[in-house]
């Protein structure tokens, strides 16, 4: 086995990105530590030292699989996604680079990219997108035509709500989130009796439909993401190695039959001729 081998073998062993998940969990610990004040003045420098310990290993990991894989390391979207992450951490901390140091808590999302799960999810929710962006405009168009509405039908009775556009899109937003919608629902039927039916009914249009579209898209795209990974069926597709290793079946057992043709053929012309009796 070549060194290429050997390398490529240990970063796709279960222990090297088991070690590296225990490493992105200890760097976000040390991390959100950080932000103490007390912490960082009893154990400042040990904090500091425990995370540059953990970027040099995230460096090393990268080099290791670069070196693995080569360049179809670049090929692979995470691949990248993990590269830039730790590119930015590598950016010093001071001058016009000083405002990216917050930016190092973005090495905490490498678990997205380590833990399979999490990176099927992920996944699922970028097919999801074209959806979602549908959606997303069902719901700015409903939110505009109500905010609208709104700031004619309200803008005498909770100016403070409802005064002008932008401050009914806000009330609304506000609204939609489930956020004290109640309040301001009562302050406006202080005067206006019937406003009920226009929050019921908007409520019932962005929150009880809109948003649950969100959530029905995001669901069938990972159920499909899921069938896809499974062949449809629940049959889960077998592992590179055993691949591998079926296809090396494969080749000698043609190479045996091959060879019992040969050695046929080589008997048959060995065998004396038939005489002709007549």
């Amino acid at each position: 086995m070549s060194t290429r081998d050997r390398l490529s073998s240990a970063v796709n062993a279960p222990w090297f990105q088991t070690t590296i998940t225990v490493l992105i969990l200890v760097n976000a610990l040390v991390l959100g530590l950080e932000t103490s004040p007390r912490l960082m003045a009893d154990y400042g420098r040990l904090l500091h030292l425990v995370d540059m310990a953990v970027l040099a290993a995230f460096v090393l990991e990268l080099s290791l699989r670069i070196a693995a894989h080569r360049w179809t390391f670049f090929s692979d979207p995470w691949n990248w996604f993990d590269l830039v992450v730790v590119l930015i951490a590598l950016l010093p901390d001071w001058g016009p680079f000083g405002v990216l140091r917050v930016l190092r808590v973005l090495r905490v999302l490498r678990l997205l990219s380590v833990i399979p799960t999490l990176r099927h999810v992920v996944t699922g929710l970028f097919k999801a997108m074209p959806g979602m962006v549908s959606i997303l405009f069902l719901l700015a168009l409903l939110l505009y035509v109500a905010a609208v509405m709104a700031t004619n039908l309200f803008r005498v009775t909770a100016p403070q709500y409802f005064g002008d556009l932008p401050s009914s899109l806000f009330t609304l937003f506000q609204i939609m989130t489930g956020d004290s919608w109640g309040k301001v629902a009562r302050e406006v039927m202080t005067d206006q009796p019937a406003a009920w039916v226009f929050f019921v009914g908007y409520i019932l249009a962005s929150s009880f439909v809109a948003l649950n579209l969100f959530i029905a898209v995001a669901v069938e795209a990972l159920e499909h993401d899921a069938n896809t990974r499974t062949g449809g069926e629940g049959q889960q597709e077998p592992p590179q190695q055993d691949r591998d290793l079926l296809l090396e079946e494969l080749r000698a057992l043609r190479a045996e039959v091959a060879a019992m043709r040969s050695e046929r053929a080589a008997d048959r012309r060995s065998e004396p001729p038939v005489a002709d009796p007549c």
